[in-house]
């Protein structure tokens, strides 16, 4: 394990990395029937509360130094939290597949030679990065992220001229808030991995957490551009007719790298804690690997459903770990399982489920947060008394 600490800076600029991905893009498209005002304010909204609930889930691991799932003790005890490091372990597996699969599809419409070539080049500069280490990558990232700052910028200055186009789909403001919402509440169980090696730890999570919300906030917003602006449903397209050739690939190749290094990389953590006889880069190696071979084979296309599957299994543990942490001050990390907490996190799960079928003006993970902590913290109190 890296014991070296980090600085703000260099927290700043891995999430920075982080936000700016094919993904988010994406995801931002999904939101263009709302129209440009309306779907701006969900993307605000929507990445206010993520953001918050994933800042205070960063400081956990900032102040006590341990790794995501290693805070995940603190709530479920050493037993139950191996569960949802395991999970953890197959959802950061899932999205690497799904970054390496939509940045082959677009690399492969910029430049062609096949989806299949270009994953296992992908692939293969996260397997880079990884090798690199944390420690190893704070002057690389400088470099990747003033190209990929640059880029962006004439991105956005493609997709933004023009008339804005109606959009067609069907999409409801509460939803685009939950979608919003779900980009940074995917990352609360990988967030801890990064800032437990901070060397000013409130600032360092801040920082993370505020370069994530910028970028991710704007790669958003580009999306949504592309599709009122151009009314392309791929940016990869929209990258070809503005003549992004070399530039387009660049900006696919390192967005997928910057942001699914941490994806992997986390899935080494994770698994290291069901697997202690391995490294944690050897396991991120492995899960490197799997996600290419996923990607290869499975049709990763449509992931709405895939972040909504991650909302309703870490919104509820997040919530009742907060709970603990900053509420009643517990901590149940010398037991084998906390029961309680555990039955309630399956309420929380289905709660969240059940919030699908529910429009409601903040989405599903704010109310679904809120309830979960309120019940947990009442319960608690009950059992104390």
């Amino acid at each position: 394990m890296e014991t070296e600490k980090t600085s703000v800076w260099n927290n700043g600029l891995l999430w920075f990395g982080a936000g700016i991905s094919i993904a988010e893009i994406l995801t931002g498209m999904l939101l263009a029937p709302l129209g440009f005002a309306e779907g701006s304010a969900a993307i605000l909204i929507g990445h206010v509360i993520g953001g918050a609930v994933m800042y205070y889930a960063g400081l956990i691991g900032a102040r006590t130094g341990k790794s995501a799932m290693e805070t995940v003790q603190i709530s479920f005890g050493q037993k139950g939290a191996l569960l949802f490091a395991g999970l953890n372990v197959i959802q950061l597996v899932g999205w690497t597949a799904v970054m390496v699969a939509s940045a082959a599809v677009a690399a492969n419409t910029i430049a062609g030679t096949g989806t299949s070539f270009w994953s296992v080049i992908i692939g293969a500069f996260i397997a880079l990065w990884i090798l690199l280490g944390l420690k190893n990558l704070g002057k690389l990232n400088g470099v990747v992220m003033a190209a990929l700052l640059l880029l962006t910028i004439v991105l956005s200055g493609v997709v933004f001229h023009g008339d804005v186009s109606p959009s067609a789909g069907d999409m409801t403001f509460g939803g685009a808030v939950e979608l919003a919402v779900a980009m940074p509440l995917s990352w609360l169980p990988v967030i801890s991995d990064y800032t437990r090696t901070a060397k000013r730890p409130q600032l360092a999570t801040a920082a993370s957490c505020g370069a994530y919300f910028v970028a991710s906030c704007w790669m958003f917003l580009i999306g949504m551009g592309a599709a009122l602006y151009t009314g392309q449903e791929d940016i990869a397209a929209v990258m070809v007719e503005a003549g992004l050739g070399a530039a387009g690939i660049l900006i696919v190749l390192l967005s997928t790298v910057t942001t699914t290094f941490l994806d992997a990389f986390s899935a080494g953590v994770s698994g290291r804690r069901l697997l202690p006889q391995f490294s944690e880069k050897g396991l991120a190696l492995i899960a490197c690997v799997a996600g290419v071979v996923l990607a290869i084979l499975a049709d990763a296309e449509r992931f709405q459903d895939f972040l909504y599957l991650i909302g309703s299994v870490f919104a509820p543990m997040t919530a009742i770990l907060l709970t603990d942490y900053f509420l009643l001050k517990e901590d149940h990390g010398a037991s084998a399982v906390n029961w309680l907490n555990l039955v309630l996190w399956a309420g929380g799960f289905f709660l969240y489920r059940f919030f699908l079928d529910v429009e409601t003006p903040l989405g599903i993970t704010f109310p679904v947060v809120i309830i979960i902590m309120a019940v947990s913290a009442a319960c608690h109190k009950a059992l104390r008394r």
